[in-house]
């Protein structure tokens, strides 16, 4: 939805099988909500507060009449009841979204004289309602206030809950000569600015409308361990970090002169990037910088396990568990036989022979293969003769360790074991008691075939 590659390099050919998906919408609604509380009638600048802000969004609302790609809508709130009757649902869209009403905006704002309240929770909830149900467009909000909610509303909440409801994009919120404490208090609801004076309120309005509408282009340099852009070939999931919802889904491209490719995103939103790596690294709260191109540089240095190792038939698809060292997760599942890419670092493997093998701290290095040595098996032949039960163990040094429990049907089962010593105990279904257990003691070599018979 969010986001398009462009390819920038001569002589690429388009793939008749696949196209480019998830473009950015050309067209963009920006609804801009104005606080006509009675506050604004306060002296700010030289000038009152109400009109500075008329004269400030009547010129941003100028600046926009020439682009055809952004409709516009105005709501304001606090200008229809007087402050005594603390009128909380004193809030309206003046005008709705449509193409070229940008004179319309521009009267309806010299019509308006602040009275009332502070309804800002109910102004964003009723906003939900002021964009038009088609998609393919971005719904934006721009609020201009110089005060805090006075109708005891949770505009974080309700702000959130459009934003994960896929209503609006983080909206942008100007105060106007409220503090510096401001940001930091409706950061909750969107990108908060403290205009400090007429002439920051004007700069602020032009650095939203780059933001908002400027050409963004971002590049994802994955680096090696010394810092070089080398690493690629992994997914990259941009994540709205205020929603948790991924936006898009691209595996990372380098060509063949080591250069990456050129995204262009939309800068509104602030995003948690997740590398497909193993394990996957994330970088957080990663704020585009609207209107230039951002190199954003993540560091994911990798080396390759591979496993060394004769694989008889008898174990079918031989797997192993990777875990990073000393950790008990399981970090991913190998199949022997397959190489595959990891960050550097040291793992334990447990490769699921029988009995299971067990490799610890394996060291992963930049650009080089690991190969983990793992023996070949043997095969155990076991005549048993009747149906019964069995069990077997690997006999060392230590003692005795369980391998398997095994309810044996017919009369000969093969095995495929690692080398070592072994000890089979064994009783017949038909046996009538545990003085008829036989065991039989013996030892599996590599790519040998040793066949034991339990009754002789």
């Amino acid at each position: 939805m969010l986001l398009v590659l462009v390819l920038l390099s001569t002589g690429v050919h388009t793939l008749k099988a696949q196209r480019a998906q998830q473009l950015m919408p050309e067209k963009t609604r920006l609804l801009l909500v104005l606080d006509a509380s009675g506050s604004m009638l306060s002296k700010w600048d030289d000038d009152l507060r109400i009109n500075i802000a008329k004269d400030k969004i009547a010129a941003f609302v100028d600046s926009l009449r020439r682009n055809p790609n952004v409709e516009m809508a105005l709501r304001v709130y606090g200008h229809q009841f007087e402050a005594k009757q603390k009128n909380c649902t004193d809030s309206k869209l003046e005008v709705g979204f449509a193409p070229n009403n940008h004179a319309q905006i521009k009267n309806a704002l010299i019509r308006i004289a602040p009275k009332g309240t502070t309804p800002i929770a109910y102004s964003l909830e009723q906003a939900t309602k002021d964009f038009p149900p088609e998609e393919n467009y971005r719904n934006v909000i721009v609020m201009v206030t110089d005060g805090i909610e006075a109708c005891g509303g949770d505009p974080c909440a309700i702000s959130l809950g459009m934003q994960k409801n896929g209503i609006v994009l983080k909206p942008f919120i100007i105060g106007l000569g409220v503090g510096k404490e401001f940001p930091a208090a409706f950061n909750c609801i969107g990108k908060a600015y403290d205009a400090r004076s007429a002439q920051d309120f004007r700069a602020i309005l032009g650095s939203i409308s780059r933001q908002i509408l400027g050409r963004t282009t971002v590049t994802i340099e994955l680096t090696d361990e010394k810092g070089k852009p080398l690493e690629k070939d992994v997914n990259l999931s941009f994540i709205n970090n205020v929603t948790g919802k991924v936006i898009y889904d691209l595996i990372h491209y380098r060509n063949s002169n080591g250069q990456t490719d050129t995204l262009v995103i939309d800068p509104i939103i602030s995003y948690d990037l997740e590398v497909g790596t193993i394990p996957p690294v994330v970088k957080k709260d990663i704020q585009i910088e609207g209107g230039k191109h951002n190199t954003i540089y993540i560091a994911v240095p990798q080396g390759t396990l591979a496993f060394k190792m004769k694989t008889p038939k008898e174990y079918g698809n031989l797997k192993a568990i990777i875990r990073q060292a000393g950790k008990a997760t399981t970090l991913h599942i190998q199949e022997v036989g397959t190489t595959q890419r990891y960050l550097v670092g040291n793992y334990d493997i447990e490769v699921l022979t029988t009995p299971r093998t067990i490799v610890r701290n394996v060291s992963i290095k930049q650009g080089q293969t690991t190969e983990v040595e793992i023996d070949q098996p043997g095969v155990l032949t076991l005549n048993h003769y009747f149906d019964g039960i069995a069990s077997l163990y690997r006999i060392a040094d230590s003692g005795q360790e369980l391998v398997e429990n095994y309810q044996l049907v017919g009369k000969v089962i093969n095995i495929p074991l690692q080398p070592g010593n072994y000890k089979v105990v064994f009783r017949a279904h038909e046996a009538k008691g545990a003085v008829y257990t036989a065991f039989k003691r013996f030892t599996i070599q590599s790519g040998k075939n040793t066949t034991v018979d339990v009754f002789r």
